[in-house]
């Protein structure tokens, strides 16, 4: 399994560890400090380039682990929310409902190739997503660029 702050941080190594535009951190629960400080940069870069967005209460809680459905649409996010011309084939995504957020990244996903479902016609968007997973997914997205 992977966590929010570790998969930020690899996509910003990703991008070639990009300085964050402003010193400003909008969130409560991240700091330059203690067990953030190795991502710090990361969440705030993410988070200007609109990749990782915090929660309503102002947190960005770095420690949630996160699910297929997060990570791809983080990926999404980070390639810049590309237009998405496939169609839906997985009988677990749905464009509405709780998987409605992710719609679009994950149907992108699938048709660049990055992320597959599982063969059956699923995608499983709510099981955790492992480190093997993300790297992965980075990996064909940039092969894909």
């Amino acid at each position: 399994m992977c966590i929010r702050d570790r998969v930020v941080t690899m996509l910003w190594r990703a991008a070639g560890e990009p300085e964050p535009v402003s010193e400003a951190n909008p969130f409560s629960d991240v700091s330059d400090t203690g067990s953030c400080a190795p991502y710090y940069k990361a969440i705030l870069w993410a988070n200007e380039k609109g990749i990782a967005l915090g929660y309503d209460d102002g947190s960005f809680r770095p420690d949630q682990t996160c699910t297929r459905a997060q990570v791809v649409t983080f990926l999404w996010r980070f390639a810049g929310e590309p237009e998405c011309t496939a169609k839906n084939s997985f009988s677990d995504v749905s464009d509405t409902g709780s998987c409605a957020p992710y719609y679009n990244a994950i149907l992108w996903a699938n048709e660049k190739g990055i992320a597959l479902g599982y063969g059956d016609g699923i995608f499983k968007p709510y099981q955790t997503c492992t480190r093997a997973q993300i790297v992965t997914f980075i990996a064909r997205h940039i092969q894909g660029e």
